[in-house]
């Protein structure tokens, strides 16, 4: 699995960071971080869940 931000996209809802903090962050300005961009096994429920739940649907999963 390869994770993916388009941050023109972001809106700076934060949810991602809620549902995934070992993945998702946010800079200064409250934009999308990913912090792994190939993220463990155990944590493909959750990132799912954060792309899913995007508003700005700037998160993409691959694989």
């Amino acid at each position: 699995m390869r994770v993916t931000a388009d941050r023109d996209r972001c809106v700076g809802s934060g949810q991602c960071a809620m549902l995934s903090p070992d993945v998702f962050d946010q800079d200064d300005d409250g934009l999308v971080l990913v912090l792994r961009e190939e993220p463990a096994e155990d944590l493909r429920e959750e990132v799912h869940r954060a792309a899913d739940l995007c508003p700005a649907r700037s998160l993409h999963v691959h694989g």
